[in-house]
């Protein structure tokens, strides 16, 4: 059956009676806990992207692997970066991948994006975590493209490192990206306090309670030391 579905998948498209590709998302579970298994599978769903079977089949393939890909996948996603079509369901699976190479693929991928992708990829690199490069993001923060501007300083905020906390410190602040960076640098001070760095959650309150643009982050920060107090 799972023979099938793969042959289905040549020529699937959106519309299409689901039953025929569901083998695929049975193998999915089914070789949970099975490496082996699961490594033959993954190593199959990638090969598939390498082709050029229809978008929704790609589509499926990114979804199957974004639950069991692993550094394997990552080339044949990271060839999915620049695609309008598929790039948002690939770098979704490329966020998701426990492996570095999945980091390095969405970064390189950053400079030669078009807008609109460049924005999503900096959005699933900080979602990603601890294995983030803080540069690259830092580097968007500093762009003059205030929507860019903004998805570096909330992708920093995500991060909630201390190196995150430094970039956020010596951006260049406008009125385009203010608030942007204000809000990020609130969701560091949480991630610290969360992770119980009180000292270090209350110097960013601090900051954020003298030079804060809205009346709202400066409640927030009046909270956050009390907090961290």
């Amino acid at each position: 059956m799972l023979d099938q579905a793969f042959e289905a998948l040549k020529t699937y498209q959106w519309g299409v009676d689901p039953k025929a590709i569901k083998p695929i998302q049975d193998a999915v579970v089914a070789t949970h806990g099975d490496s082996a298994a699961r490594g033959k599978l993954e190593s199959r769903l990638a090969a598939v992207l390498n082709t050029d079977v229809p978008r929704a089949a790609k589509d499926t393939v990114c979804r199957a692997l974004k639950t069991i890909g692993t550094s394997g996948s990552v080339p044949a996603l990271a060839k999915l970066l620049h695609d309008e079509q598929l790039s948002h369901m690939a770098r979704h699976a490329l966020q998701t991948i426990d492996a570095p190479e999945a980091a390095k693929a969405l970064v390189a991928a950053i400079d030669k994006a078009p807008k609109k992708i460049k924005i999503g990829i900096i959005s699933s690199l900080g979602a990603r975590g601890n294995d983030v490069p803080v540069a690259p993001l830092a580097k968007a923060l500093s762009d003059k493209d205030a929507e860019i501007s903004t998805a570096g300083a909330l992708a920093l905020g995500a991060l909630g490192s201390a190196d995150a906390v430094k970039a956020l410190g010596s951006a260049k602040v406008n009125d385009t990206n203010r608030i942007a960076v204000c809000d990020a640098m609130l969701q560091c001070a949480e991630s610290m306090l969360a992770h119980g760095k009180k000292s270090e959650a209350k110097v960013i309150y601090t900051k954020v309670l003298k030079s804060g643009p809205t009346k709202t982050a400066k409640i927030a920060a009046d909270l956050g030391i009390t907090a961290s107090s």
